[in-house]
């Protein structure tokens, strides 16, 4: 960590549907000294966020203008249809996109999901965000399909969701200024990734502990001739036989 890095807290930027808590506990752990502040930002100002300086790094969905920016994808969600209890969908696992060709299909400002042909039927109109879209979905006058995430975190007792297993799915991932690529950036990469503390990227490995002298034994001391001196009780006692 450089001085400059020192002292100030790590801004991590996430948008709607994102939960930090996992990377954010470990950066706790691993990073005492440096507080972490969380940013909540719309999809739409994620990008702007990051290159403006707002945040060190961020969680965004893709796709995104990348000029600037170092992206690495993470996880790719489940797309789901978001119904009311009552819908004919709520009875069943799962849907295809043909299952909704009659019904009207809400389609945020917000929308992540990159469609080449969007589902069902263009409902009266096009709500500014996905908060928006799923009130109307309650108030009946349509459906909407959002990652699933999104369900979650929307979620009212009077709605459900399914899969919709041919649907185009959103994909979460890890961005930042490219020339902001700070030891502090490097930590959180190395957090995301799944790096223990000893592999994290930029850390100077400890050098092998030296291994202790093997003790020797003592050499038996020698007389002033050279030779070795004999032990007393091996010295044979009296003369020889001429």
């Amino acid at each position: 960590m450089t001085d400059g890095e020192s002292g100030r807290a790590f801004r991590l930027a996430y948008v709607p549907g994102v939960t930090p808590a996992k990377w954010v506990n470990t950066w706790t752990e691993r990073m005492p000294g440096v507080p972490i502040t969380l940013v909540a930002v719309p999809v739409a100002e994620a990008v702007g966020l990051l290159r403006d300086g707002g945040a060190d790094v961020g969680f965004v969905r893709l796709p995104v203008d990348r000029d600037g920016l170092s992206v690495i994808p993470l996880y790719v969600e489940t797309t789901v249809v978001v119904v009311p209890k009552d819908h004919a969908v709520a009875a069943v696992d799962e849907v295809a996109i043909a299952d909704l060709t009659d019904d009207e299909v809400f389609h945020p400002l917000d929308d992540t999901i990159e469609w080449t042909v969007r589902p069902g039927l263009p409902a009266f109109t096009r709500p500014d965000t996905t908060a928006d879209a799923v009130t109307l979905v309650a108030a009946g006058t349509g459906l909407l399909l959002v990652p699933q995430s999104l369900a979650r975190l929307h979620h009212r007792r009077d709605l459900t969701y399914r899969p919709v297993l041919d649907a185009p799915q959103s994909q979460v991932a890890l961005a930042w200024p490219t020339d902001a690529t700070t030891d502090l950036v490097e930590e959180f990469i190395g957090i995301v990734r799944g790096r223990t503390v000893n592999s994290s990227r930029g850390r100077t490995p400890a050098p092998p502990a030296e291994k202790p002298a093997r003790r020797q034994a003592p050499k038996p001391a020698q007389n002033g001739s050279g030779r070795r001196a004999v032990p007393a009780s091996r010295k044979r006692k009296g003369h020889r036989p001429r």
